[in-house]
């Protein structure tokens, strides 16, 4: 299969989205921009770097995982997603039904969210490389940046921490944990929070990362781009109940730097914070308080203790 029948194959038949002019069939895709701000964001997954195919993801995950990645980007920013663009270096060692099964796995994911792909770009390669632009739209007056955060603020955690991180582990080391089955699936699967984002919408001021690299990273992040420090409250943080069963290394491991979870962390004023729990009710999403942002002392993050400092210890590339 050429790179054209490639596409012939994955062009969608329809579009989703009602202010997409023209997708896949032109040099470039067009579509309107309704009076809000554009967000963009894009991942790139690299073969034996962030997956092993048929070790820790079949191809289909692959898509699937990639894709959420940038959606969770798009969430952390208070956007809805529209659109994708996906460019995919492809080895000769890879079957034409893997690569089908990798956008058939974009495709089950930009299915709940109502996204069109709208292009790209397909090459050759000696590795399997995804790269995945991800286009969505948000009012302007409703963008949630890193900088937004304030002394005083609460610290607010989604769902649970160190799941994907778990998962990878299960699949690599085979680590003894229950619910394993819950585990694996959070990392091949992640749910990007979409829903409580935008749920959150009527709150007038709000501070959100998503937590990709591992929260003690997403959290040293805010601190500098708000100026300020945050100190976190260790039982606060939340855990599933199978991984108090670890060390109190894999736990904190797990916990603070696994990342990957791409759940949401931010912050909010206490008033907007009462009137967050009160929104989200009717929907089935979890969100805990875990600390406080303080007054600056450079700009870092402390669990517990003033003398205790969580450094970004998540992973990091070309480090």
């Amino acid at each position: 299969m050429d790179e054209f029948n490639l596409i012939e194959n994955i062009k969608q038949k329809y579009y989703r989205e009602s202010t997409l002019v023209k997708g896949i069939g032109d040099d470039a895709a067009v579509f309107n921009q309704n009076n809000q701000s554009i967000v963009t964001a894009v991942d790139t997954f690299v073969e034996n770097v962030h997956f092993i195919k048929n070790k820790t993801m079949s191809a289909k995950n692959i898509g699937y995982r990639c894709l959420a990645a940038n959606i969770s980007d798009i969430a952390a920013m208070g956007a809805k997603p529209k659109f994708y663009l996906v460019s995919v270096v492809i080895p000769c060692n890879w079957k034409e039904y893997e690569v089908l099964n990798v956008f058939a796995g974009l495709d089950d994911l930009a299915k709940q969210y109502n996204m069109d792909l709208i292009g790209g770009d397909t090459v050759s390669g000696t590795e399997f490389v995804l790269s995945i632009t991800v286009i969505g739209y948000v009012a302007k007056e409703k963008i949630r940046y890193r900088s937004n955060a304030k002394v005083n603020d609460i610290v607010f955690v989604t769902g649970s921490l160190g799941d994907a991180a778990v998962g990878l582990e299960i699949l690599l080391n085979d680590l003894e944990i229950e619910n394993k089955n819950y585990f694996i699936q959070r990392h091949q699967k992640p749910s990007p929070n979409v829903l409580f984002s935008n749920a959150i919408k009527p709150i007038d001021r709000v501070c959100l990362n998503d937590i990709s690299d591992g929260i003690s990273s997403e959290l040293n992040e805010i601190a500098k781009a708000s100026k300020v420090s945050i100190m976190i409250e260790d039982e606060l943080v939340p855990i599933k109940k199978e991984l108090k069963k670890l060390t109190e290394e894999q736990i904190n491991t797990f916990k603070y730097t696994g990342g990957e979870d791409f759940e949401l962390v931010g912050t909010t004023s206490k008033e907007n914070w009462l009137k967050i729990k009160e929104i989200i009710k009717p929907f089935n999403v979890d969100v805990t308080e875990i600390g406080r942002v303080i007054e600056s002392k450079n700009d870092q993050v402390y669990l517990n203790s003033i003398n205790k400092i969580l450094k970004p210890n998540g992973y990091i590339h070309l480090k």
